[in-house]
This record gives structure tokens, sequence and C-alpha cells, in this order.
């Protein structure tokens, strides 16, 4: 779960986060007003949406004066912004965030994220930050710096001066100590999976200010959170993500058309992978968790026959100790019974009674094609979806 920009400055401002002063506006005038407030320094007008790159896309703006404030505001507020991260439906601007403009004489890149190879948590820091920072990293690795935390103690200080030094903060190690310290303990706290300042300002005077932060935290411990659960923007998410998660499964909306059900997540990821290395474009990442009922993935199958952009159905079972293979197939079968199969569907078993799944499948009259192998299963059913379906 990600919360916008205001929400996250919101939380971390309760760790001693620093932050220029900024309010959350859902109309022109209350921008104006906000803006009043800055006492003449300037601010900038911010589309508050879930996704990054909104400078790029035209959502950050920079007014000198309350009057421009209200005219960004009017500009952006009911527009979609689309950025690389939104898709190209974009997403709709309902609120702006008007905050006092920092002007700062460096501005660096901060993150806090986990180290899953490592198991533990990781302070990847940047001397320059900035929206184009993945494409730089991406063309020289050796520009991100890198502090792995110890769960048992915390960030070491003398580590962090070190990474301070190596993005020559000088005159702000101190602070930049300080700061880490704060966000690993918001990180940890909160359950959170990713906090990322960027930029990370150094002001003039030496001292430090987060410009722009995004705060993600891991859906399986909200219910540790009620505070942060209840900042969660449901008019964002796809009404059958929703749903599904009422029905403790796992899914997201893709643009492919290939539908797909795998159960777990790490073999559902190999299973997307081996459709794009086919050809194909999966409709959705589905993963059944191990304790799912009949019902649930009954329910759950049903989104993708519902889906009217699904041109072929690939599911991906492997029977383990507590979800067999025969059950994933009777939820299958109950959902076509309700709402019927108009497209192909391809089924690989593997694991605790996968033949019975097949004769499960085969005996309610459902037209399937069975593949033993993963890869031969993801090209047949991108050679499927490429024949138009039924």
């Amino acid at each position: 779960m990600y919360v916008y920009e205001h929400q996250a400055k919101a939380i971390l401002s309760g760790y001693g986060v620093p932050f220029a002063r900024g309010a959350v506006a859902a109309s022109a005038e209350a921008a104006e007003a906000e803006a009043r407030e800055v006492d003449g320094k300037g601010c900038v007008v911010k589309a508050q949406i879930l996704a990054g790159g909104r400078g790029r896309a035209g959502g950050v703006r920079t007014a000198r004066d309350p009057a421009a404030a209200r005219a960004a505001a009017e500009a952006l507020l009911g527009s979609r912004l689309t950025t690389a991260q939104t898709g190209p439906g974009g997403q709709r601007v309902k609120t702006v965030y008007v905050e006092e403009l920092v002007e700062p004489s460096r501005a660096l890149y901060l993150g806090l994220l986990i180290d899953r190879s490592a198991g533990r948590v990781a302070v990847i820091a940047a001397a320059e930050g900035g929206e184009d920072i993945e494409e730089r990293v991406a063309g020289d690795p050796g520009i991100l710096h890198r502090l792995l935390v110890d769960p048992q103690t915390g960030p070491d200080a003398a580590e962090a001066r070190r990474l301070a030094q190596e993005l020559q903060l000088a005159g702000a190690a101190e602070s930049f100590v300080g700061l880490v310290d704060s966000l690993y303990r918001a990180f940890v706290e909160l359950d959170a999976n990713l906090i990322e300042i960027n930029p990370l300002a150094v002001l003039q005077d030496g001292g430090l200010a987060a410009v722009d932060v995004k705060m993600g935290f891991d859906d399986n411990a909200l219910f540790r959170h009620p505070e942060i659960k209840a900042l969660r923007d449901e008019d964002e998410i796809d009404p059958v993500e929703i749903e599904a998660a009422r029905y403790e499964v796992n899914y997201v909306k893709l643009d492919g058309d290939i539908g797909c059900v795998v159960s777990g997540a790490g073999l559902a990821l190999a299973t997307l992978d081996l459709i794009h290395k086919a050809g194909g474009k999966p409709a959705d990442f589905m993963d059944v968790r191990p304790v799912a009922s009949r019902e649930q993935i009954a329910t759950a199958f049903g989104f993708i026959l519902r889906n009217p952009n699904v041109r072929a159905i690939l599911v991906n079972m492997f029977g383990g100790g507590i979800l067999r293979c025969d059950t994933m197939a009777e939820g299958i079968a109950a959902a076509v019974r309700e709402v019927g199969l108009k497209v192909p569907l391809i089924v690989r078993a593997a694991g605790t009674n996968h033949d019975i799944a097949a004769k499960v499948l085969v005996s309610q009259g459902i037209p399937v094609a069975f593949e033993t192998d993963m890869g031969a299963a993801a090209r047949n059913v991108v050679a499927a979806a490429r024949r138009g379906g039924a």
C-alpha cells in the first residue's frame, strides 16, 4: 500500500524528519490561500497521485505568488496525469500539495528498502538526486552508495557518517546521521517496505529538508496499523482488486490479454516472466494463497472470466502440503459453471493430487489443454491468445 506525498510527510514529521511548510488543497481557492501563508517566498504546487514521475508530466509547478498558485491548481485539479508509472490512462488529480519553495545548494537521493538477499533494511543514497535517478544508476551503478542495517542494533552512527562522507556532506554529517536514524525507526515501527526521499535538499545553511517523499507499507502488516490502513484511497484501486482482497486473493490487474491463476507468489512471478519471454502480455498477477478454499478460488477465477480483455487463460498450480491441485480444480470448475468459459484454458498441474485435478476438470466437461512443462504452457497460451480466443 502506498500513500500520497502529503500523507507520507505527515507520518514522517512525527519522527522528526524535516520538511518545508506545506498543506493539501482540494480547490484552487484553497491553494491560493495556502500560498499566501508562505510569506512571499514562492511555493510549489504538486499534483497528488500515487505514482512517480510527476515533474516530467507537468504535475509539479512553481508559483512565485498566490495568483500563480491558484492558476497552477486550476490547471492540475481534475486533470489526468500520465507518467511512466500510471499506465496510459493516467490518474486523476483530486488534490494538490502547496509547499514552500526550497532552493537547495544540492539535491541528493536517499531511500530505505528491504534487501532480501541480505535479509536486512538497506539505506541507499546518491550524491545527486532527481527524477532520472533510475536511468543514471542503470548506466553507472557506482553512483549508488549502500548501508545495511543490523536489525539488532539499528543504524550504526559511524557507518552513517561514512555514508555522509561519501555523499560529500561534511557540514551536515550529524544531521544526516539523525535523519537516517529517524527514517529507520519509522520504517521498522510502521512495517514500511519503502521510504524514498528524492530529492533530499541540502539547504544554504547546511541543514537538510526532504522535498519529496514516497512511502509504501507491507499490506500483510496493515492489521497492526489501522491508522495507516485508513489512509488507503480506494478510488485509486481497481474495484476487482478490492474485492479480491476481501477473499484473501492477491490480485493485480495488468494491461495484457492472458489471464493467469497461480498458486504461490514466486511461481506467479516466474509464470509472468515465461509469458513475457514467449511474447505474450499477462492480464493480471494472481497468487492463490495456500489456505484458499474452493469458494475463494472460484471467486478469484471468476475475476478473470469476467475480464473482457482476456483472450486465453493459463492456470499454473503446484499442489503442496496445504493447497492441493484438486482443490484448485474444483474452484475453477465452480467458476466456469457459474460464468461460462469463452476463451482457451491451458492448465499445468504438478504436485499433490495433480492427476485428480485433471480428472475433476475433464469429468465436468470443461474444455482444457494440459501441459506438464511450464515453458510449453506459456508458449501455448500465448499462441492461443494470438489466435483470438474462442
